[in-house]
C-alpha cells in the first residue's frame, strides 16, 4: 500500500513538473542519486547530469525560441515498477521565417522497490535529423 501510495506520489509529481519544463526547474526529490537517462541524443549516469540536462533544456528554449511547449498528454502507471509519459514538444524558432517544432514522444521511467525513478528513456517519434530540419521549414505566419 505504502509503494503504491509513493508511484501515485510520482505521477503527480510529473503531471506537475513535466508541462513546464522549459520555463522552471523541476522537482529532483523523486530520482535516484545514480538516475539513468537516454535519450535519441543524449546517454547518461547520475542526478547532476540530470540536473544539468534540464538546465539545459530551458536554456536553449529561451534562447532559440519565443514560444515551446511541452504538452503532456498523459502520465500513468504501466507495470507494478514502470510509469509511462506521453508528450508532445512544440514551438516557433527565433528566426526570420518563423520555423515550427513538433515532434511527439513517450517518457518511460523505472521504479526501484522504494518508488524513486531510477531510468529515465524517452523515445521521440522521429530521427533527430528529421526534427532538426524543421528549424529550416518557413512557419506560417502567427
Amino acid at each position: 500500500m505504502e509503494y503504491q501510495l509513493q508511484i501515485e506520489q510520482v505521477i503527480e509529481t510529473l503531471k506537475q513538473d513535466l508541462p513546464t519544463l522549459f520555463e522552471r526547474d523541476i522537482s529532483y526529490d523523486i530520482y535516484t542519486k545514480d538516475i539513468y537517462f537516454r535519450d535519441p541524443v543524449n546517454q547518461f549516469k547520475g542526478k547532476l547530469n540530470y540536473r544539468i540536462i534540464f538546465w539545459t533544456l530551458r536554456f536553449h528554449a529561451r534562447l532559440f525560441f519565443p514560444k515551446i511547449f511541452f504538452d503532456l498528454h498523459e502520465v500513468y502507471q504501466t507495470a507494478e515498477d514502470t510509469i509511462l509519459a506521453k508528450w508532445t514538444v512544440r514551438g516557433v524558432l527565433r528566426v526570420p521565417w518563423k520555423a515550427k517544432l513538433f515532434f511527439n514522444g513517450y517518457s518511460t521511467y523505472k521504479l526501484t522497490p522504494e518508488g524513486l525513478i531510477y531510468e529515465h528513456i524517452d523515445t521521440w517519434d522521429r530521427k533527430p535529423t528529421e526534427i532538426l530540419q524543421q528549424f529550416f521549414r518557413k512557419g506560417e505566419d502567427n
